[in-house]
Parts: structure tokens; C-alpha cells; sequence
């Protein structure tokens, strides 16, 4: 990332203030997507400041869940020191696609031509006369 885009961009990453603002913080951990997460400092309330830097566009959908519960006080510890490891039934956590081209798209919707099943009969319109 050039030096004039981390200046002004902050939706691709850490900006030169949030990185000259974590100077002195502790890195914490990485998630599997490559975000990183810093903790320092703590807030009015005197709980623990936490951050998380993004790797690659910042959408907050893109936070695994077990660092969504670090970031928001629900587990001290790192998530690899706190959780039991993940069942072989858990399906690994997905970024939300609205938007996107794998965003779910209901029988009848328009990108999909417009045609839903027929109704079956057994609605009945509203109307104001009734």
C-alpha cells in the first residue's frame, strides 16, 4: 500500500493513525482470514481496548466468531487459549455475500427472471370494501 493511500483510505486497512496508535499496544493474535488483533490501553469503563486491523477491505461480517467474542468481552484470553477446538460438525464461518454474486437469491427473485410458484389457492386479497 502506497505511503499517500494509507494516509487517506481507511477502507483497506490500517490508516498511518491507527498504526502510529497501536504503537506500544500487544499483538494478540491472527485469524485465518490474516486479520490481526491488538489489545492496550482500556476505555472509559476500564475494560481492555481491542482492535482488529483487516486484511484486505474492512467489513466487520469478515470477523470469525470466536475473535467477534474477544473483540466484544465475551472471552479474556485469545480465542486458541479460551475455546475447545471446533467439532468436526461446525461448518467454518462465512463472510456475508449480499452484494455479491453467491448472495442467496429466493425462487422468484428478479435476477433469477421474476417467476415464483402460483399461489395455491388458499389466500385471499385484502381489499377495503370487505
Amino acid at each position: 500500500m502506497g505511503l499517500l493511500k494509507s494516509i487517506f483510505t481507511w477502507w483497506e486497512g490500517a490508516t498511518i493513525g491507527t498504526s502510529v496508535a497501536l504503537r506500544g499496544k500487544e499483538r494478540v493474535g491472527e485469524d485465518s482470514l490474516g486479520n490481526v488483533y491488538w489489545a492496550g490501553g482500556t476505555d472509559a469503563n476500564g475494560l481492555t481496548r481491542r482492535w482488529v486491523i483487516y486484511n484486505g477491505q474492512n467489513d466487520a461480517s469478515r470477523v470469525p466468531p470466536e475473535w467477534f467474542s474477544w473483540l466484544h468481552h465475551q472471552i479474556d484470553a485469545a480465542p486458541e487459549d479460551a475455546l475447545p477446538p471446533p467439532r468436526i460438525w461446525e461448518k467454518p464461518a462465512e463472510p456475508n455475500l449480499t452484494g455479491t454474486q453467491l448472495a442467496y437469491r429466493p425462487p422468484g427473485a428478479l435476477e433469477l427472471g421474476g417467476r415464483r410458484a402460483a399461489a395455491t389457492g388458499d389466500y385471499e386479497a385484502w381489499a377495503p370494501d370487505a
